[in-house]
């Protein structure tokens, strides 16, 4: 009965951890370093849909501080009382059920989690993928892929985010990190690859 306390124990522990936000968001390498198996996710998801990993991360990172299981804030009923949430927005990618579906369906990922890792990149490579086809926005783009994220494409087709300016401050915000994730990225992107062929191949 101890022994099964104790692994239940660890097993939540290590649980915990893993699904923890990394330490350091400001360092796209040191959150490599630390999640382990996040970089080889990211890049199987860029690869894909042809979107940067730090453009992602960056909209990752705006979205949910990755966190795995991040909802949006309940509004308040009286200014005390909490009320219900605005969206469905869940996980690291914050997608709604509705938007969820469709990219399951469109992209033939029908098991895909909104609080795996994994998939939120690929979702967000899909919905980038998207907004290139549907408004022709160039997968470089961060700045207008945010806005076409957060608007819907519907939304910024119609141009729904020329009189916001606190959205067009966030998107500039998700472009400077975006831009801060690239370089940084080159700085370790060889070593990371190296670290995945070791794992690959048994070497070392």
């Amino acid at each position: 009965m101890l022994k099964l306390l104790i692994g239940t124990i660890c097993l939540v522990t290590l649980l915990g951890c893993s699904s923890a936000p990394p330490k350091n968001q400001d360092d796209i390498c040191a959150i490599f370093g630390e999640k382990k198996g996040w970089y080889k996710k990211a890049r199987k998801a860029s690869r894909r849909w042809g979107t940067a990993i730090p453009v992602m991360m960056a909209f990752a990172h705006q979205e949910s501080g990755f966190r795995a299981k991040a909802k949006p804030p309940r509004k308040k009923i009286l200014w005390i009382f909490p009320g219900p949430r605005p969206a469905s927005a869940f996980g690291f990618a914050q997608a709604t059920d509705e938007t969820w579906k469709a990219y399951k369906k469109s992209s033939g990922r029908r098991g895909a989690d909104r609080d795996d890792f994994g998939d939120a990149m690929d979702f967000i490579g899909w919905y980038n993928d998207q907004s290139q086809r549907k408004n022709k926005i160039k997968k470089t783009d961060a700045y207008h892929l945010y806005l076409a994220y957060h608007e819907g494409q519907g939304g910024f087709r119609k141009r729904s985010f020329s009189k916001k300016q606190w959205l067009k401050d966030v998107a500039t915000k998700v472009t400077g990190r975006s831009n801060m994730y690239a370089r940084q990225l080159q700085t370790c992107e060889k070593k990371l690859n190296r670290g995945f062929l070791r794992r690959l191949f048994g070497w070392g």
